[in-house]
């Protein structure tokens, strides 16, 4: 469809861009000799000469993206690079395309679901390209295109509109959209490498350090063993992955307003932040008590600990885990995935509704309550300050209904297949939250190896749905997108 010729010149360019990113685990593979040189060469030379074709064939496209091409441009890199940065999984571990696609649908959304196990085995180059995707897709390669794009005459606007989180998209910390594309990276590199540094510092060798330092600011919750953090067993590297997951957890613009004007009252007047630490900390003591007095842990201090990690990391979906907090009561474990719904900030690379939207919700109700008493009170909603337009209140509605229909239909379907429900549920909240591990069969303690073909495909539906937010998939898989 020559309509669409633009998006297909541009993402041509980001599937060239995506595939210099292969470049790091080649260069690795050859200084360790891991045996997956091969597998890279492949990979690097088929991604480079797909995006190369895809652009020398449309370069003479070169119109201004529209909303409805930043719709379907958002929606191609998201399930078009998953697909390249498979080969070398498939190649390299002779793992089917299913499983490869799973693993890396699930780094770039940030999901850090796995299907691999013996990971303590792997080639360092394959655990480093898992990595680097949950790198990459934490802030959105689409971020990062359009400060690149602009260059070589592809305006990001659209583009930019369709892939920043949270229900307040039109919102802008520069004046142009590039120059806040670079700043937000800028931020995000310098707080990575800073996480890098304190995990060295906490003992881990630099490899976990990098390695874990891309999936903690990524939100993704890859790890280099099986065990997660509990390979590691340390306070310290566990209080470096908390302060750490908590700033990723929160909004980048804010993060980006901070640290541009050496400034904590951007946190200070950001209002979903104050919720958002409240929150987390209150079910932190919660649970902490609850499992405590459940007799998991016979001291206080130990349940705070692992309380404090387990529930953070969920909460934040990053998907890490200390311990297998499935063998604790039930409630600790489902208010921890409920947490994964909605506490972290839009604006970060966490999942779930967001904060923001969550608030509206709440502010929504109260409104109808008071309306039922005073049917004459006008009450408008605020947040931070501001009335919250209707059109922003009936978005957020309407997505919160689509956010529940997701989850239950995407559960009836699994539990179709034969799943039992509280897999499947957890499975499906885990998923569209991009939260990685749930309950039941795909546990903390297990992976998502156990699950059918077909199974595997609707999490990766639930993935790439709750990624792009519901709305950016469903509309470019109705009719009306696609008629002129």
């Amino acid at each position: 469809m020559t309509r669409f010729a633009p998006v297909y010149r541009a993402l041509g360019m980001i599937i060239m861009l995506f595939g210099l990113t292969m470049l790091a685990p080649l260069i690795l593979s050859y200084l360790t000799n891991d045996g997956a040189q091969t597998a890279y060469d492949e990979a690097f030379a088929l991604t480079m000469l797909s995006g190369a074709f895809l652009w020398y064939r449309y370069r003479r496209c070169k119109r201004e993206l529209n909303i409805r091409d930043g719709f379907l441009m958002v929606v191609l890199v998201w399930t078009v690079l998953p697909a390249f940065a498979a080969i070398p999984l498939m190649l390299q571990l002779g793992i089917s395309h299913t499983d490869a696609y799973f693993e890396t649908v699930s780094g770039l959304t940030t999901t850090g679901s796995t299907v691999l196990s013996n990971i303590d085995t792997l080639p360092m180059s394959i655990n480093l390209w898992r990595h680097q995707l949950v790198w990459v897709g934490g802030m959105g390669l689409i971020v990062l295109a359009i400060a690149i794009l602009p260059l070589l005459g592809i305006g990001g606007r659209q583009m930019f509109k369709a892939e920043t989180p949270g229900p307040m998209k039109d919102s802008k910390m520069t004046p142009r959209i590039a120059e806040t594309a670079k700043g937000l990276w800028l931020v995000y590199l310098g707080v990575s490498i800073a996480c890098i540094v304190g995990y060295r510092w906490a003992g881990m060798n630099w490899f976990d350090a990098v390695c874990h330092g891309f999936s903690t600011m990524g939100l993704g919750g890859f790890s280099t063993h099986d065990a997660s953090f509990g390979f590691f067993n340390s306070p310290a590297i566990e209080l470096v992955a908390i302060v750490f997951m908590l700033i990723a957890g929160m909004n980048f613009g804010t993060l980006f307003l901070a640290v541009s004007g050496r400034s904590i009252r951007p946190y200070m007047r950001d209002p979903e932040a104050g919720w958002f630490l409240g929150v987390t900390l209150f079910s932190i003591l919660v649970v902490a008590i609850y499992i405590w007095k459940d007799g998991a842990y016979p001291d206080l201090d130990t349940a705070v600990r692992h309380a404090a990690f387990n529930v953070i990391s969920i909460a934040t979906t990053t998907g890490y885990a200390s311990v297998d907090y499935a063998l604790w009561p039930i409630f600790a474990s489902l208010w921890m995935l409920f947490l994964s719904s909605f506490v972290t900030s839009a604006g970060s690379t966490g999942g779930g509704i967001k904060m923001m939207r969550a608030l509206l919700l709440y502010k929504q109700v109260y409104r109808e309550l008071v309306r039922a008493m005073h049917p004459s009170a006008v009450y408008n909603i605020r947040i931070g300050g501001q009335v919250a337009p209707q059109p922003i209140l009936f978005a957020v509605l309407s997505f919160a209904f689509m956010y529940m229909v997701s989850i239950v239909s995407l559960t009836l379907i699994l539990a179709f297949t034969g799943l039992d429900i509280i897999s499947a549920f957890t499975a499906i909240v885990a998923s569209v939250n991009n939260t990685g591990p749930g309950l039941g069969v795909v546990g903390p303690s297990t992976t998502y190896e156990v699950l059918g073909d077909f199974q595997t495909w609707v999490c990766i539906f639930a993935m790439l749905l709750g990624r792009l937010e519901i709305f950016t998939l469903l509309v470019v898989l109705t009719p009306a997108f696609w008629r002129k």
